[in-house]
């Protein structure tokens, strides 16, 4: 892999940019440590021109949120015969929409918890307070408000009591057009990281998540020292079996390539909850990726530089 180039596409435009260029940044440090030759790309309007006249090796999606987990920019790369790490366009629309991705998992016959997704229209036609309270009779309390798109926690609330839900769907929308209520699960927060070898994917160690504030939002997630990590997850044998079980499981379900996180919840009764599946998860300092990487007694960049490898292989 030595003398390779490859391109880390990071930035855009989504409510993600800072968080992705975060990413990108660490990465591109990783992959050169490997000895590969690494350019950071931003992806804005020069990006196609810049793909067909600077044609790398490979490029790696390093892109949070919008068009880099949607299938847009993997589209544009297939278009373009590029190489790149990463699932491809349609395993990033079957992931990208968390109600598909909960519908999908469910179907193979594993947990997640109960949900309703409505859209904005939904709640000016028919009354948004008539719509709440039908949400609440449906769901119980708490539940958890977030966008049927997007990552990073933006938009996603915790509600615990009924006068808090008009301000929570406003938060919501300020995301999106469409919200998914779901039913919150009381336990151990886990996120297990998939990495695909040649044996095929395999889960890394489970990372447990506890948030300062109790809620993995968007400040506990990007904030030094507001959320602690322990790997392994302090769950007991059977569950950690089953977490590691289930990431494998979403990642050959939803057609997935290259990397993924699942994200989980170990409940009180030791039900493992499905949660949602994140197919460019974050690579930042405070991210969990790194943290399940460097407890496998691997680093950043020997398995990114292998999934480089992989991406080339594939063309070859």
């Amino acid at each position: 892999m030595v003398d390779r180039t490859v391109a880390v596409l990071a930035g855009g435009l989504s409510h993600e940019r800072d968080v992705s260029l975060r990413s990108g940044r660490r990465l591109s440090v990783a992959l050169r440590a490997e000895g590969l030759i690494v350019e950071e790309w931003d992806t804005d309007a020069g990006l196609l021109e810049r793909l067909r006249t600077q044609r790398p090796d490979a490029a790696i999606v390093a892109l949070h949120g919008g068009e880099g987990e949607n299938g847009a920019v993997q589209t544009v790369l297939e278009m373009l015969d590029v190489p790149y790490v990463g699932t491809s366009s349609q395993g990033c629309r079957r992931a990208w929409d968390k109600p598909t991705a909960k519908a999908l998992v469910a179907d193979a016959g594993f947990t997640t918890p109960d949900w309703v997704v409505l859209p904005h229209s939904t709640f000016r036609e028919l009354g948004a307070q008539a719509v709440l309270d039908s949400m609440v009779d449906t769901l119980g309390l708490p539940m958890i408000l977030k966008p049927d798109q997007g990552g990073s926690a933006l938009g996603a609330q915790v509600v615990k009591e009924a006068a808090e839900m008009p301000g929570a769907m406003v938060g919501c929308f300020a995301y999106g057009d469409t919200v998914l209520a779901e039913k919150f699960v009381s336990g151990v927060e886990v996120a297990v990281t998939v990495i695909e070898g040649e044996e095929g994917p395999e889960a890394l160690p489970a990372v447990e998540i506890v948030p300062e504030s109790g809620v993995y939002d968007y400040k506990a997630r990007y904030t030094a020292g507001l959320t602690d990590f322990f790997t392994p997850a302090r769950i007991p044998d059977d569950a950690a079996k089953a977490v590691s079980e289930l990431a494998v499981a979403v990642h050959r379900q939803l057609g997935l390539r290259d990397i993924s996180r699942t994200d989980a919840v170990v409940g009180e009764d030791g039900t493992v909850y499905f949660l949602a599946v994140n197919l460019s998860p974050g690579l930042t300092e405070t991210s969990i990726v790194p943290v399940a990487i460097e407890a496998s007694g691997a680093t950043l960049g020997s398995v990114f530089a292998g999934l480089v490898g992989r991406a080339i292989s594939r063309k070859s």
